[in-house]
């Protein structure tokens, strides 16, 4: 019985890994050419895909930080933008522009743009699939870049690689912290929450679903099964019938979602430093509560969304400052597996 359930559950998942890839193939209509180099894109290539809106104070830092990690090429799409990041993202030669101003939510939150333009463009590269607000970190980060780290990770027979996305928050209101231009958002935002996730592993995708931070903390204490979900599967070895399943928390097939040793060993796993708690979100919270584009039940976060808006301070007496990617190995909230 068990092995006919097994079969079962394989198939509804090919199922709907083909409509997630017709979902695709249809919204790639959507998408307007801004400008598109993507011919420059060399076998090997590292390839970057975001889907983003209004980034432009972020996207200096953003870019600059995963291009010295070894990204190659972004791939992106501007929802709309209205504060000058599509100019800004058209004049960089390593970036490949689209337009669209569908839905974000009605594309399943961008996935959809991104499935076509990763099955177009990201076959048989590895894919950092990112928010604007999120930068990747790993074991060795800052003397081995992600050529180094891809190689490695394919000679132990793996495809994917799992990251935690770390809230991290200033200390005091957020308003009272302004990014400079420029600048790198974690020189303010400086501090996280090193103890208090919880982790349970979904039994249809196989992947783990873990949630904690400052916003469990602080905004779904009372219910925190609420709470966004902070396990990401954002590095790929892509082929063009891969598609992600929510943003990049789940992955088909599942076996790209096996990023956590289930027998308690470790493997080699990263974080992604999420900026959301700029000084700009309190201004941005009234706006995405109107435009409601963000989550399924959009009115379920009506009250998350409130509180935000009224400027919080999320430090706390356990918060801890950020010091450095052996802090975090450490806390046990990323890996080295066997990556010496």
């Amino acid at each position: 019985m068990g092995r006919l359930s097994d079969l079962a559950m394989a198939w509804r998942l090919r199922q709907r890994r083909r409509r997630l890839l017709a979902r695709a193939l249809a919204k790639r209509r959507q998408l307007r050419p801004v400008a598109n180099r993507s011919a420059r894109i060399a076998p090997g290539d590292i390839l970057c895909f975001a889907t983003l809106r209004n980034e432009a104070m972020r996207l200096p830092h953003f870019l600059a930080h995963h291009r010295r990690l070894g990204v190659a090429h972004f791939l992106v799409v501007d929802n709309d933008s209205t504060d000058g990041t599509g100019e800004m993202l058209a004049g960089q030669p390593d970036v490949s522009l689209w337009h669209t101003a569908h839905s974000y939510k009605a594309s399943r939150f961008g996935m959809d743009w991104l499935t076509w333009l990763m099955m177009r463009h990201g076959h048989g590269h590895w894919c950092l699939t990112l928010d604007a607000d999120e930068c990747l970190i790993y074991p060795y980060h800052d003397t081995r870049p992600l050529p180094a780290l891809c190689g490695w990770l394919e000679m132990q027979g793996r495809a994917s690689m799992g990251a935690l996305m770390l809230d991290m928050y200033p200390r005091g209101p957020l308003s009272a912290h302004p990014l400079r231009p420029e600048s790198d958002p974690f020189e303010t935002l400086c501090w996280f929450d090193a103890g208090n996730y919880t982790m349970r592993r979904k039994p249809d995708l196989e992947n783990l679903w873990i949630q904690g931070g400052p916003r469990a903390r602080m905004f779904f204490a009372a219910e925190p099964r609420r709470a966004p979900t902070m396990g990401k599967v954002p590095l790929v070895k892509w082929h063009w019938r891969h598609a992600y399943v929510s943003s990049t928390h789940s992955a088909l097939p599942r076996r790209l979602n096996h990023v956590h040793d289930p027998d308690g060993g470790e493997l080699t796993s990263g974080v992604l430093l999420h900026s959301k708690f700029l000084n700009t979100a309190v201004a941005r919270a009234t706006e995405e509560k109107h435009r409601q584009e963000h989550f399924a039940n959009s009115a379920l976060y009506d009250t998350y969304y409130d509180r935000l808006a009224a400027d919080p301070d999320l430090w706390c007496p356990r918060s801890t400052r950020f010091t450095g990617w052996r802090q975090l190995e450490a806390l046990g909230l990323m890996s080295r597996g066997g990556w010496i």
